[in-house]
């Protein structure tokens, strides 16, 4: 059954129910801007973490980085050596 709402009569009445309707809607925007804040406060841990991570990527990379240099030195002691024994076998 549907109910009918009283229109207020009275200009002071429908002032009233304007500002009833001002303080809900402030208390509304009250309510979603803290969970923006909490929401931005979890994004910022997350970019956080996301940079530690970041770092430690860039340093597996410059690991991995100075091991092929020290390979590719070994790799071109090696072809030298088997060139120099290959000299002297002929």
């Amino acid at each position: 059954m549907a109910q009918i709402l009283a229109f207020p009569r009275t200009p002071d009445d429908r002032l009233r129910a304007a500002l009833r309707s001002l303080e809900a809607a402030l208390a509304e925007q009250k309510e979603a801007f803290g969970a923006l804040r909490a929401n931005l406060a979890s994004l910022g841990g997350a970019v956080s973490g996301l940079e530690g991570s970041v770092q430690g990527y860039r340093g597996a990379l410059a690991g991995t980085v100075r091991e092929l240099d020290a390979a590719r030195a070994s790799a071109r002691r090696l072809e030298a050596t088997a060139d120099a024994w290959t000299k002297t076998a002929r």
